[in-house]
């Protein structure tokens, strides 16, 4: 029997966690987190959104834990579909769109890219640069080729348009393109609706078939309708006023960050086609993947954010703990913006405030990262992307205080 299996190298340990577990082990009392991509409080404590709170509250302690179908619960699809969508888009849209939850957005993703790999057969998948560490790793999985495309400019700190536009242009018919609805990972840079639509001629006249990765929506600006306003533009442009043999599009939807729910793993991939096909035969090829892959999603999440959707106080509330969220991260990047030029650290640091969701590319070089994080206990990843929702009123001096030291030191 052969024992190669046992001999395959130690894969390198996922950066995010080996540092969270690095930071869990600090005892430093000074010690700041802007690692993880999650809400955190004032007191910097995991947030529970009161309208979640009252959802759980009112599931019956009896509750059944049989198993929920392959495809998930309608009535959470049905509700997704429309968050995402708009209703009327999904009117419209019939039987042209295919809907299954899926084990959060990665695996909303992950389900999407194994099946474009085997039913559309791309020559490509264009990925920006950066992005989400897990869009290359998910799409490794498929054996399509992978082609970045830059989204970044550094020198501009905003997004390199041009470059986009230029690689999306050397793209063939039915090659896939990954798009960021909002609250761009890890950039916090998005694009403005003008820069979107110029993304979408091409797309369209390329033929190209976009998956929209909408992780944010309502998190982002506190606005769902709003954040979701690339994914309906495309729609639009692609599907309902779109060429008869254009390809679709799909999104991949969680709700961890918008419901908090980061531990239950509620998600939904939606599958949009041309309106004169039926997107049925596709269904139930994701639910034989589905099937395959883990059989059935999970029941708890999907009851809680099914009831607050559904519910008009419910709703009502969610929407305003999405403006509590919102526009705390707002005010942590105002402050930190504040700090750091009332303490004159060298550097224009206005882009912070025009950034958006809850990550921020610092600009922080190596070096300086990892200074902050042995001088000073502040961790955050080493592309100098950190989360703003690790900030308050506590620790946000001590981090613009520890930041203007390791800039300043370079200038000197």
């Amino acid at each position: 029997m052969s024992d190669r299996y046992l001999n395959l190298p130690v894969a390198p340990a996922d950066t995010a966690f080996g540092l969270m577990a690095e930071y869990d082990a600090d005892p430093h009392p000074n010690k700041v987190s802007l690692i993880a991509g999650a809400y955190r409080d004032e007191d910097g404590r995991p947030w529970v959104l009161p309208s979640v709170k009252e959802a759980k509250a009112r599931l019956s302690p009896d509750q059944n834990h049989e198993y929920l179908g392959i495809a998930g619960s309608p009535a959470l699809i049905k509700l997704a579909q429309s968050l995402t969508f708009g209703s009327d888009i999904v009117t419209a849209l019939d039987e042209s769109i295919a809907s299954i939850q899926t084990v959060s957005g990665t695996g909303a993703n992950h389900m999407a890219a194994h099946f474009l790999a085997r039913h559309l057969r791309p020559s490509q998948v264009f990925i920006p640069l950066p992005t989400w560490i897990n869009h290359k790793s998910i799409w490794a999985t498929t054996g399509v080729p992978i082609q970045d495309y830059p989204y970044y400019d550094p020198s501009t700190r905003a997004v390199d348009l041009e470059g986009m536009l230029s690689v999306l242009e050397t793209a063939k018919p039915n090659d896939v393109v990954i798009l960021q609805a909002c609250a761009h990972n890890p950039t916090g840079v998005d694009l403005s609706q003008t820069q979107w639509t110029r993304v979408a001629e091409v797309v369209k006249r390329k033929n190209l078939f976009a998956v929209f990765d909408s992780a944010y929506q309502g998190f982002a600006t506190g606005d769902v309708d709003g954040d979701a306003w690339a994914i309906r533009y495309f729609v639009k442009q692609l599907i309902l006023d779109g060429r008869a043999d254009h390809p679709g599009l799909c999104v991949a939807q969680s709700f961890s960050k918008n419901f908090g729910l980061y531990g239950e793993r509620v998600g939904a991939l939606h599958l949009v086609v041309p309106r004169y096909l039926s997107a049925q035969g596709a269904r139930s090829e994701l639910i034989a993947l589905a099937r395959a892959e883990y059989s059935n999603p999970p029941r708890f999440g999907a009851s809680i954010v099914e009831t607050v959707l559904a519910d008009e106080n419910l709703r009502a509330q969610w929407q305003r703990d999405l403006e509590t969220m919102s526009v705390r991260i707002k005010t942590m990047r105002h402050e930190l913006r504040k700090r750091l030029e009332d303490n004159k650290t060298p550097g224009d640091w206005s882009f912070i405030d025009s950034q958006i969701g809850m990550f921020s590319y610092t600009g922080l070089g190596r070096e300086q990262v990892t200074r902050l994080r042995n001088e000073f206990h502040i961790y955050l990843l080493p592309s100098g992307r950190a989360s703003i929702c690790g900030l308050n009123e506590g620790n946000i001096e001590y981090v613009a205080s520890a930041i203007r030291e390791v800039v300043d030191s370079g200038h000197n």
